[in-house]
């Protein structure tokens, strides 16, 4: 169809490009619809004269449409080229203090005896464990009760820092929250991660009786 204004560089009305475009094997009922479609994207340009509507289309306006086209997908290019330069730029920030060494190695697999302990001293505290625990020395419950202690102190100590490492990167990167918030759900820091809460530990039985009459 664009061909047809091409060769002749005239002025059409539909009827006359409905009757010329077979002749480029375009059916008639299907003229107007295509006819639209380039006048949508600025290839063919139309006009109401009085009552008529003409259509028409030079090649030099095609070539200006394309060029401006042209121009816009390398504009976009070279802005999608500099948002990736950003976002590797702030992979890399990321990826600084996260570095696989002996060091941080053996601070994770503290990090895991510490939870290990936790876990192990938690069951044993259990109400079922405490009603076997009764008849045990009190001396051996107050050590027990001071590795709590010690457990829940470092297990906080790390949320501590975790949440302080969050804020800094959120001062730091603000335009990468959203890698940040996906990062914090992959390693399991979500919403409800906080603080552990230590419930006072009450001996029971004749653990309670000892220490609270004082006897060894």
């Amino acid at each position: 169809m664009l061909q047809i204004f091409y060769d002749s560089q005239d002025f059409f009305l539909l009827k006359e490009l409905e009757k010329l475009g077979p002749k480029k094997g375009v059916i008639s009922q299907s003229v107007k619809d295509v006819i639209q479609s380039l006048v949508d994207d600025d290839l063919v340009s139309k006009d109401k004269i009085g009552t008529s509507v003409y259509f028409w289309s030079l090649p030099s306006c095609a070539g200006n449409q394309l060029r401006n086209v042209y121009r816009k997908l390398e504009d976009d290019l070279q802005s999608s080229k500099k948002r990736l330069a950003e976002l590797v730029e702030q992979c890399e920030a990321l990826k600084k203090g996260r570095e696989e060494s002996d060091e941080r190695e053996e601070a994770l697999g503290e990090l895991k005896a510490i939870e290990q302990k936790y876990n192990e001293l938690k069951s044993i505290l259990s109400q079922d464990e405490m009603g076997q625990y009764a008849d045990n020395d009190p001396a051996a419950f107050e050590e027990m009760k001071k590795s709590i202690e010690v457990a829940h102190a470092a297990a906080n100590r790390w949320t501590d820092n975790i949440f302080t490492l969050r804020q800094w990167c959120g001062n730091n990167f603000p335009q990468a929250k959203e890698q940040l918030e996906h990062l914090y759900n992959e390693v399991g820091i979500t919403d409800d991660f906080d603080y552990l809460e230590l419930a006072p530990i009450v001996p029971q039985g004749p653990v309670g009786d000892h220490i609270l009459e004082g006897n060894p």
